[in-house]
This record gives structure tokens, sequence and C-alpha cells, in this order.
């Protein structure tokens, strides 16, 4: 009888097929082979491909926003890590060429204007991690005084469409001038003073 695969695993197994074939032409046949069990076997972790696909992408989303938490925390002041963060989020997906394929084969994990988000919980703690950056500038008085909830969506759709237009449509050396470019106008404005 084989012992209990580990979750990490089978999701590092699914994120690795479902980036070379995409969700519909990777079977769970071939998942469960990959780990050395069977499909059936694999019932015993996930109700079906979609639930595992879905785990799969969070698994994927979580491993970035702490990869991103963990940047913030060595920069110093609130400004410091708004510009960390907001860097690190968008360069993360470089490093994980993995999770960028399946990005590309399914932008629709970061949809724009999502009447339903299946990564909502996720995206809600990434927006809470500049509302706090937000929060903390303002107490410090590096930021002004700006609707935390406005502001951090705000940003967060920038992200997302640096994201999109980065790693799905692409035209690396622009949008790298062009992600600078806005970043300086979010975090500097227009006025001078």
């Amino acid at each position: 009888m084989k012992q209990k695969i580990d979750n990490k695993t089978i999701l590092e197994t699914a994120l690795s097929l479902f980036s070379r074939y995409g969700y519909r032409k990777t079977t769970l046949e071939e998942i469960g082979a990959e780990l050395g069990m069977t499909k059936g076997n694999l019932y015993i972790y996930v109700k079906d491909k979609r639930d595992l696909y879905v785990q799969t992408v969070s698994y994927a989303l979580e491993r970035w926003q702490q990869r991103v938490r963990d940047a913030i925390e060595e920069a110093t002041g609130p400004r410091e890590r708004l510009l960390v963060m907001c860097r690190k989020a968008v360069e993360y997906l470089s490093e994980d060429r993995e999770f960028c394929e399946v990005l590309k084969m399914d932008p629709d994990i970061f949809p724009m204007f999502p009447a339903s988000d299946p990564y909502e919980e996720i995206n809600e703690r990434s927006m809470a991690m500049i509302r706090e950056i937000l929060r903390d500038g303002i107490k410090k008085k590096e930021f002004r005084p700006v609707d935390l909830d406005k502001v951090a969506s705000v940003i967060f759709s920038i992200y997302k469409m640096f994201i999109i237009r980065t790693y799905i449509k692409t035209d690396e050396q622009f949008l790298q001038e062009l992600f600078e470019d806005t970043l300086d106008l979010v975090t500097r404005g227009l006025y001078t003073a």
C-alpha cells in the first residue's frame, strides 16, 4: 500500500502539467501517473479536475503573495515597502515560469472586471497588504490621506494590467519602461513640491 502523498507534491505536479498542456488537455490520469497513483486514488485528494485546478492556481497565487510579503518585510518605511511590493509583484512571474505559462493559457485568473472571482479571498489579502502599507504611510505622514479601499483597488487594478500586458501580451522592453514610468507617476504624482 502506497503512502499518502502530501498536498504540496500534488499541487506542484499538477502545476507542472497544467503549465505544459493547459487545463483542457491535462488529464487526471496524467497527473496521477506523474505522482505514481491512479486517477481513482487522486479522488481521495480532490473532487474533480476543476477542483484540482482551482487548488493549484490558489497554491501558486499564495506562493507568489508570500514571496511579495517576504520582500516587503525586508524593506524599511512605507515608501520603500510600496515600491518593493510593486516591483516584486510584477517581477515574480519571470521567476515562476510554470505559473506564468498557466496564466498565459488562462488570463481569466486575473479578470480586470470580475463578475465573480474564484480567487477573491487571495486577491483580497493582496489588497489588504496594499491598504496596510498605505495606512502606515498616512500615519507616518509620508502619504497624503486617501480612501484606502479605493486607492488599494486602483493600485491592484494597475498591477493586474501590468501582469496581463507583461506576461500575456508582451513587449518586454517597452513594458518595463512603462512600468517604471507608471510607478513613478503613481508614487510621486504629477505635481511638483
